[in-house]
Formats: structure tokens, C-alpha cells, sequence
């Protein structure tokens, strides 16, 4: 990794305002520790699934700008956590997982992690480390944690952290003992890793504020030790919910579950309203340039030059420059000749969302009108529909203007000899597939 480097901008504190990444913090000193470097900083990931999503990366992002600070990053994966579950954000209890599936998603977790942050020995002392809190939550004693870590805060206290008092102020609704207990853990953790670790600086969404807090107390008060909590802006949607893993739709990092075609097509198609938002938060671009795509928005926002340099640059953050550009090559495709170009899988993935039929080969052998085709896969209404777009020329075969109602799809259309894509007007698409 390149040494600190942002733009015009010096000190990483002032970097991290410019961006918005500072929500709360818990001493205004920190600023001068944050631009000095040589700090032990952890986040904590929740294993729930062998995958982070869009809404984790600001926090890789956050630990990488640290990294590249002169900061040391932990992951902490909560194996151990994870088998209790944290109420924050949550109107119910969460379904717990076994010790084998928690393993396994530390696991399918840790490549993201690593396109992200230099684990490697040439890092020195701030190569960055993975650690599971089940190492330690797993073998202490019931008796020594309420000694050690339960004396140290009041049910009252607990009580009146945001998350279980949303939890308990809804009727017919409450909180189990297990989860009521996470905050303490958490303190624990962070108790843990500056004994063992030396770590003074916990980083969170700003829904965990309260749980860090809790864990800067107990180092105060077990050990007399000093350490901060800085939490950032929680990563929303256009319609202000919070992205999650167990949400419909969710975008995940892993390749396998979210392409990175798809993940450059979701970044692609970010609203204005976040853009700018996205950039500072996601990217690791100057502010000059952020400021230049901010205003480049503001008065032509028909061009979406943010949102394309956006899809870019994180994109190739999570997936690399050979993903991305592939990525790009198969959105350009999406509406240009190029579509014949395209490997099967990419192919596939550029028309996922499309209707599409079946058509026999014998069938289409014999040659199939256009009209009829473009009728019966719904792009059309009716035949006279179908004649009519295709003589306003909004009919496309693979992307190819349609001349002339008379035209027959045939063997020569085929693409890996067995797709058509039909495309009417500019965005309406419907995949024959010839079985």
C-alpha cells in the first residue's frame, strides 16, 4: 500500500470531516492522534452471513484510510457475539447461528477484507490483523464476567442505551436476556483487545455509539487505561433505510452472490440525491475531484459523470481493475452492438431482469417473423403494434436496428447459439432462448 496521500489535504482528521465520516467522537483530542498515526484501531463485523454487503464497506473504507495513515487496523469478527446477537437497529430477536456456520462465514468473509487491507508481514507494525472474539468469549467463565466486566455498569444504564429501550417501548414486544447482555460483551472485546493488543480507538456506525462508549468506560475503570470511540454516518438508501444483509435485494461483496456487473450496475445507477455522499464515503478520490464531480452533477445531471466514476472506482476497490473494466465493457454493451461481444455468463447477466421465452430450434430453422416474435413476447401487443415499431425503427435484434416488417429471425442471429435479445426502444428488452 502507497503512503497517505490526500490531495491538498495534510492531516487525515481533516480529510474524514471533508467526507462526513466523523459523526460522534468521544474526545476532541483524538483529531491530533488520528494525524499523528501509530494508533491500534478495531472495527467489528458481524458474521451472520460468509458475506459483508454495501452497507459494511464504509467501514473497510474507514479502516483502510486508517491503514494508510500509519494506523493499525483489527477486524474483529464476532464469532462469539454472533452467537447472542446485537439488538441495535433490530424490532426483534435475531435467529442464532452454531459455532461451524459462524467459522464459515469468517472464512467466505476474510477475502473481502483482504482486497481492502495489507495483512501481509511487508506492512510491519500496521500490517493488519483478523481476530474472533470466540477466542476469548468462548472459554470465560459466567462468575469472572460479572466480577470482572458486569460490576462495572448499572441495569439502569443498560436500560437507557437507545437500542434496548426502542426495543422495550414497543408493546407486545421485548428483549431477551441474551441480547440485553451484547453491550456488555462488547466492552469486553474492546477491554481485550487494548490489554492484548494495545488498541485505543473503536470505530462503528453511529447506531453502535452507545456499545463503543461502554467499552471506553470499562477501560477507564478496570485498568485505568484511556481509549476512544468514533462512530460514522450510518450508509442509507434513497428512501433513508439502512442497507442489511438479511434485506431483500441486498448487495453483497462476495462475487458469487452479487456479480460484479451488478454491483458496477447498482453503483451506476446511484440517485444525485447520494452521489456525492457515495463518493466522499466510498472513494478515495481528492476533494478537488469530488468537488468537480459535485458541481459537474449540479449542472448536468443528464451525464451521471459521478455516478459513472463512482461505479469505477469502487468497483474496482472490491473486484479489481479486470472486473471492472469487464463491468464496464458489459454495461456499454447493454444498449450497443458490442452485446454480441459478450461471454454467455456476462451475457446473462446484462439481461437478468428481462422476460424472456422458449422457441424450438426446428422452429426457428424455418424462420420466425419479427412481428410475431416481438407480439408474442410482449413487446407488442398485437402484430400491428409490432409492424409499427418496427417501421418508427424502435425494434432492435442483438442491438441491431430491425429494417423492414418482412424481417425473420433466423440461425445467424443466434448468440452462443442459443440467445436473441429483442430490444424495443431505448430500456424494454425480452431474451429468446432457442432449446
Amino acid at each position: 500500500m502507497a503512503l497517505w496521500q490526500a490531495g491538498s489535504v495534510t492531516a487525515l482528521s481533516a480529510d474524514l470531516e471533508f467526507r462526513g465520516l466523523i459523526h460522534q467522537m468521544s474526545d476532541p483530542s483524538l483529531k491530533e492522534r488520528l494525524d499523528a498515526g501509530g494508533l491500534t484501531v478495531y472495527i467489528g463485523f458481524d458474521p451472520s452471513q460468509p458475506s459483508l454487503q454495501f452497507g459494511n464497506l464504509l467501514q473497510l473504507c474507514m479502516l483502510r484510510r486508517l491503514q494508510l495513515a500509519g494506523h493499525r487496523p483489527i477486524v474483529l469478527s464476532g464469532g462469539g457475539t454472533g452467537m447472542v446477537g446485537d439488538p441495535g437497529g433490530r424490532s426483534d430477536e435475531r435467529n442464532l447461528l452454531g459455532q461451524d456456520e459462524l467459522a464459515a462465514n469468517v472464512a467466505g468473509i476474510r477475502p473481502q477484507l483482504e482486497a481492502l487491507l495489507d495483512f501481509g508481514e511487508a506492512a510491519g507494525p500496521n500490517r493488519a490483523l483478523l481476530l474472533d472474539n470466540s477466542a476469548w468469549l468462548g472459554s470465560i467463565r459466567l462468575v469472572e464476567f460479572l466480577r470482572d466486566v458486569g460490576k462495572h455498569f448499572s441495569v439502569s444504564q443498560m436500560v437507557a442505551k437507545e437500542s434496548v429501550r426502542s426495543r422495550l417501548e414497543r408493546a407486545g414486544h421485548g428483549i431477551s436476556y441474551t441480547e440485553f447482555s451484547y453491550m456488555l460483551l462488547q466492552a469486553y472485546d474492546y477491554l481485550r483487545l487494548y490489554q492484548d493488543h494495545g488498541c485505543q480507538l473503536q470505530v462503528g456506525g453511529s447506531d453502535q455509539w452507545g456499545n463503543i462508549v461502554m467499552g471506553v468506560e470499562l477501560i477507564g475503570r478496570a485498568c485505568g487505561g484511556e481509549a476512544f470511540a468514533l462512530t460514522t454516518p450510518l450508509v442509507t438508501q434513497p428512501d433513508g433505510t439502512k442497507f442489511g444483509k438479511s434485506a431483500r435485494g441486498a448487495v453483497w461483496l462476495d462475487p458469487k452472490r452479487t456479480s460484479p456487473y451488478l454491483f458496477f450496475q447498482f453503483l451506476i445507477n446511484t440517485v444525485d440525491a447520494v452521489v456525492d455522499d457515495y463518493l466522499r464515503y466510498f472513494t478515495f478520490l481528492d476533494q478537488d475531484e469530488i468537488l468537480a464531480l459535485r458541481d459537474e452533477t449540479a449542472a448536468r445531471p443528464e451525464r451521471r459523470v459521478a455516478q459513472r466514476r463512482l461505479a469505477h472506482e469502487v468497483c474496482a476497490l472490491v473486484h479489481g481493475t479486470q472486473e471492472t473494466e469487464r463491468a464496464e465493457r458489459a454495461s456499454q454493451a447493454l444498449f450497443g452492438e458490442e452485446i454480441a461481444e459478450l461471454d454467455e455468463a456476462t451475457l446473462l447477466e446484462v439481461v437478468k431482469d428481462a422476460p424472456s421465452s422458449s422457441l424450438s430450434r426446428a422452429a426457428l430453422l424455418d424462420g420466425v417473423g419479427l412481428v410475431d416474435a416481438l407480439s408474442e413476447g410482449g413487446l407488442a401487443k398485437s402484430k400491428t403494434e409490432a409492424r409499427r415499431l418496427i417501421g418508427s425503427h424502435s425494434v432492435y435484434v442483438n442491438n441491431r436496428r430491425a429494417e423492414g416488417e418482412d424481417r425473420r429471425l433466423g440461425p445467424t442471429d443466434l448468440l452462443h447459439d442459443r440467445y436473441i435479445v429483442l430490444r424495443k426502444g431505448p430500456r424494454s428488452f425480452h431474451l429468446l432462448r432457442i432449446e
